[in-house]
């Protein structure tokens, strides 16, 4: 069985509920790294024991802690950056989401971005885009509201190394990435990536979500 294989079997190994389970808040990091022969993003595979997306490449990310709320941060987002986030979300969720996205990548892959501390990371939310969110279909007993930033590797600190939530990290050209066995939703935050890189301007920040069972992408101004 393949990476994508797996990942569509989540949740048909369980009773799927008779309402729509709520999504959780949950915020991803793509982190870009320029060479001479293109842009590279980082891809770590999900531990085997997960129950959501096993064995899958993705990218470091997870759900939104309480505590992310009122995190000390050593910058703000921009103002270009949070005024997108606030067309939807409240300014101090529009925090917690970067925030979380932040603690979630030092967690996972070891990088900093922002200051390394005792605790953990005191973080800089300045060099942040944000970049597209997903949800997750209605039927699937879990299910997860993302929100993809993005960041060059150029604004961070420290050295890449596996975790017990990512596993085999490494960098792929963008090309390399798309023919992977990845998720569909995964598939696409690389392709509008992708086309960024290549100059072009989205009308908006990019809705990922299921219509009677099939993937539907709308642009929100």
């Amino acid at each position: 069985m393949s990476a994508l294989e797996q990942a569509q079997k989540v949740g048909r190994d369980y009773v799927r509920p008779e309402k729509p389970v709520r999504p959780r808040d949950a915020a991803s990091l793509v982190i870009l790294r320029q060479r001479k022969a293109g842009t590279e993003v980082l891809l770590g595979r999900r531990a085997s024991r997960h129950r959501f997306m096993p064995n899958v490449f993705v990218f470091p990310g997870g759900r939104v802690d309480v505590a992310d709320r009122d995190v000390d941060v050593a910058g703000e987002l921009a103002k270009p950056v949070a005024s997108k986030l606030h067309n939807k979300f409240s300014p101090r969720m529009s925090r917690a989401l970067a925030v979380a996205a932040v603690r979630e990548t030092f967690e996972e892959t070891g990088l900093v971005i922002g200051e390394r501390q005792k605790s953990g990371v005191r973080p800089n939310l300045g060099e942040l885009d944000y970049v597209a969110r997903a949800i997750t279909p209605p039927d699937s007993p879990m299910r997860f509201h993302a929100r993809f930033f993005c960041i060059d590797v150029e604004n961070t600190s420290g050295r890449v190394r596996d975790s017990h939530e990512l596993q085999l990290l490494q960098w792929f050209p963008l090309a390399e990435a798309l023919a992977m066995p990845l998720v569909d939703v995964t598939e696409f935050v690389l392709q509008e990536i992708q086309r960024r890189q290549e100059g072009w301007r989205p009308p908006g920040v990019p809705l990922f979500s299921y219509r009677n069972g099939r993937a539907v992408i709308r642009y929100e101004g």
